[in-house]
């Protein structure tokens, strides 16, 4: 039985474990492979990244207290993060990766950043 490279088709020779005929065809088929296929997913991970760069950028001390209206002039959507977390007294946070923000729910319509410790 012939082998065969899964990209070009070209017959394969040395190794009996080799799948490819070079390091470029390798390359070709793996992008190919792990290519976002979807626009929406593309577009729901630039909204997600797009949100969290504007949370570090906010964010300067770990804690930090912002208006929703410089969140908004900022470009941020609220409908995308990544998890979500209730504390015990039943303040949710919401969370892009370690930015997370929470609602403070005041009359200054304010929001609170904080950022996860890592373990």
């Amino acid at each position: 039985m012939e082998r065969v490279c899964p990209e070009c088709g070209d017959k394969l020779i040395g190794r009996a474990d080799k799948k490819f005929c070079s390091d470029a065809c390798r390359n070709t088929y793996n992008n190919s492979l792990n290519k976002d296929n979807k626009n929406l997913l593309r577009n729901v991970n630039n909204r997600l990244r797009k949100n969290y760069r504007i949370l570090e950028a906010l964010n300067t001390k770990d804690k930090t207290k912002v208006t929703k209206e410089k969140l908004l002039r900022a470009g941020f959507n609220f409908e995308y993060f990544t998890s979500i977390y209730t504390t015990k007294a039943g303040k949710v946070y919401y969370y892009l990766y370690d930015q997370g923000y929470l609602d403070l729910e005041n009359d200054f319509d304010e929001y609170l950043i904080v950022k996860k410790e890592r373990k």
